[in-house]
């Protein structure tokens, strides 16, 4: 089983998402499913076939909760050295042909944002920089071609989620 690495406060909104949805929210559903199964003839019942999908979406995301909850790998990112790139570190990359200056902080899958600068410790960008450290050189290979950085800084800064 493969862990799945995460900061503390996302473990808590999962873990508090799934706590809702199991103790709260089934019932709710199990209770509106029979009122319409009241109702009569269940072909022909919209609000019973409604309900019905929904619980089935809602056990889905049950199942996908308990199953990230119970992978998770609590990481305190401000406890680690960042001398080399891990995950919470925040890596500030030079393009080595416009030298344009990207930042990207690295985290869990369920805290990803590429566009405000969070990659996935899955994806495959910071699978290249995993272990480098400053003044290295990576080459790429992205969706856009292939692509030269220099490696200008790794820190380790506040992760706002």
């Amino acid at each position: 089983m493969q862990k799945e690495p995460m900061l503390r406060v996302t473990y808590e909104k999962l873990s508090l998402e799934l706590d809702q949805l199991k103790n709260e929210e089934r019932g709710k559903i199990a209770k509106i499913i029979d009122e319409a199964r009241e109702l009569g003839d269940l072909k022909e019942n919209a609000e019973y076939h409604a309900a019905k999908d929904k619980q089935g979406l809602m056990e889905a995301r049950i199942n996908e909760l308990g199953d990230l909850v119970g992978r998770a790998q609590v990481v305190d990112p401000s406890t680690l050295a960042h001398e080399r790139i891990s995950f919470g570190s925040t890596v500030t990359l030079i393009d080595g042909d416009t030298d344009e200056e990207v930042i990207y902080t690295i985290v869990g899958s369920q805290e990803s944002n590429p566009d405000g600068g969070l990659i996935s410790i899955q994806s495959p960008l910071a699978r290249q920089l995993m272990g480098k450290e400053e003044g290295d050189e990576v080459s790429m290979q992205l969706p856009s071609g292939k692509k030269q950085y220099d490696i200008e800084e790794v820190s380790y800064q506040e992760i706002d989620i």
